[in-house]
């Protein structure tokens, strides 16, 4: 399918432990452009999240957001540090000794000293966090993308519809332009005819003039080229998938084609129908930038 650059996912996780909400955003950007904001504690993940979403988003400038709430009354455990609690009784005796004062410290008073029993965050379960964070982002990034679909398929009716448009300009010109040879032919000999009275027309000469004339004006291979582009962009967008690359180039070589039929024409109804074709290929790509 189609997919268009701009696009919206947003999905939210709770289990009894924690909350996560993912939200993913894009706009039009030539590569994958990704912006992750996050929590610190899921920093460590950043690479993993990253490659995770490259296997389903391959262009755009990409915002993601992801936050999180612990319902787990702040996941502490208390820590008893034994070796500063030694250190503090063996300095509680050179005290009792130095100054002769008796060594009333208790088990509670110990306990109050700096360090000695502090709260702690407990060990997070790196695997189990991941699992829950990856499938919050794996959901919103599914519908990111289905949403990008939806656009997509707006883009390419559109699309398909200038495509048809543009084949109609081709098929006019295409037949118009042998009769603008035929005409100028009539115009000529009667230029020849007035010019000469009655003299005889050299049809020779004619002929031969008329042959360079067709030459000049002659955009055959142009029309052939441009309906060639038509029918490789409509097999593209048909066959869908990250096509705005190659779709863009096929754009610029339309109109090149386009522009040389316009420099080559010498008939108003040609030319009318050139600048429609470069007025429907300018369209055409900007319509290619929203595509991925």
């Amino acid at each position: 399918m189609i997919k268009s650059m701009t696009g919206f996912g947003r999905s939210e996780i709770t289990t009894a432990e924690y909350k996560v909400s993912v939200e993913i955003k894009a706009v039009n950007h030539r590569y994958l452009d990704l912006s992750i904001k996050m929590p610190k504690k899921f920093n460590y993940f950043e690479a993993a999240i990253r490659g995770l979403l490259k296997n389903w988003i391959q262009r755009g400038k990409v915002d993601v957001f992801i936050n999180y709430e612990d319902y787990t009354d702040g996941n502490l455990c208390l820590h008893y540090n034994a070796a500063l609690a030694a250190e503090y009784m063996e300095y509680f005796r050179q005290m009792e000794k130095q100054f002769s004062i008796a060594d009333d410290v208790t088990v509670s008073a110990l306990a109050r000293m700096p360090e000695v029993l502090t709260m702690e965050q407990a060990p997070e379960d790196e695997e189990h966090a991941w699992k829950i964070l990856s499938e919050a982002v794996s959901e919103a990034a599914g519908r990111f993308v289905e949403s990008r679909e939806q656009e997509g398929e707006k883009l390419k009716e559109d699309l398909l519809s200038k495509l048809d448009y543009m084949t109609e300009l081709v098929d006019f010109i295409t037949e118009r332009a042998p009769s603008i040879v035929a005409e100028y032919r009539r115009r000529l000999e009667e230029r020849v005819r007035e010019f000469l009275e009655n003299s005889s027309i050299d049809e020779n000469r004619i002929a031969a003039e008329v042959t360079v004339f067709a030459d000049k004006i002659c955009v055959d291979e142009e029309m052939v080229r441009l309906r060639s582009h038509i029918d490789a962009t409509r097999k593209e967008l048909i066959q869908g998938g990250s096509v705005g690359r190659k779709l863009d180039f096929i754009a610029q070589e339309m109109n090149r084609e386009a522009n040389t039929t316009l420099s080559k024409s010498t008939d108003l109804e040609i030319s009318d129908r050139a600048i429609a074709l470069k007025t429907e290929i300018e369209k055409i790509r900007e319509q290619i930038q929203n595509i991925e």
